[in-house]
């Protein structure tokens, strides 16, 4: 089997199938997409045909690309994924852009709880250098992997806590305060349809409590005891939690409540400020 004819093994021409044979194909023989191109008559060796072969029966059953290339850009990064990480989406960046366009201190103190592969607090870390940007997951061998990234990008920086939420750090940094609290939280309900089409990611970082509301609700009506005066509280719900997550917000006794919408036009980010009397 040459190159061209694996391209061509499944998926019409010009379609998404198409760009992800090629995108396997890249990894697999570590050239790009114009090499790939010019050297469509190159025969694969047994092992690359092979490997191919077994990458597209993963994609066929379910499995992210990221997995099986290891990796997935996002922001201005290229994150290594595992299995015990969920895969970046697009629309999470809208989550740093609103960190970013909040008026901030040169040498605020952020956290991102529930962190993954770290995209979010490493995006916010490569930039803005000078902030203090600690990254928290409950789970050992979800965190080691945004320490890799955090190393692969040369963002010593950054400080990572393993823990539930709030907890991973209440004993060590009991009277740290934060500018900000960031966290892309499980918001899917066990039983949203969605579900069945994610099945091969970490289902603990996928789904919560309450039709997808209790982790959403826990970091915002615990955030006034870790967050400064006039700090903020910025999440990722999903596309119909805005209303919810807002009116958690403002029950919480938080100001400047608002709803930020992602590429698509549908609900994606709600912040609030922490305003004490």
């Amino acid at each position: 089997m040459n190159i061209g004819e694996a391209v061509a093994l499944r998926g019409e021409l010009d379609s998404y199938e198409r760009q992800e044979n090629l995108w396997i194909l890249e990894h697999i023989l570590n050239r790009n997409a114009l090499e790939l191109k010019l050297l469509g008559d190159l025969e694969l060796s047994s092992k690359q045909q092979q490997d191919y072969i077994r990458a597209l029966a993963r994609i066929e059953a379910g499995e992210p690309l990221a997995y099986i290339t290891g990796s997935q850009p996002f922001w201005t990064l290229d994150l290594i994924v595992t299995p015990d990480t969920l895969v970046p989406r697009p629309d999470t960046e809208v989550l740093v852009e609103t960190v970013l366009k909040l008026d901030l201190a040169l040498d605020a103190n952020i956290v991102d709880l529930g962190t993954g592969t770290g995209a979010v607090a490493l995006a916010l870390a490569s930039e803005r250098p000078s902030w203090q940007v600690l990254a928290t997951d409950i789970y050992a061998p979800t965190l080691a992997v945004a320490k890799r990234n955090a190393l692969k990008h040369g963002l010593q920086h950054v400080e990572f806590a393993c823990g539930a939420w709030y907890a991973a750090f209440s004993a060590s940094h009991d009277q740290i305060r934060f500018d900000v609290i960031v966290s892309n939280p499980p918001y899917i309900d066990a039983v949203d349809p969605h579900m069945q089409g994610l099945g091969a990611e970490p289902e603990r970082a996928l789904v919560a409590d309450k039709q997808g509301m209790a982790d959403l609700e826990l970091i915002i009506t615990q955030a006034q005891h870790w967050l400064k005066a006039q700090g903020w509280v910025v999440l990722e719900h999903g596309y119909d939690q805005g209303l919810a997550v807002r009116n958690v917000f403002k029950q919480a006794g938080f100001k400047q409540v608002k709803t930020i919408q992602d590429y698509a036009g549908q609900d994606r980010v709600s912040l609030g400020q922490y305003c004490p009397d």
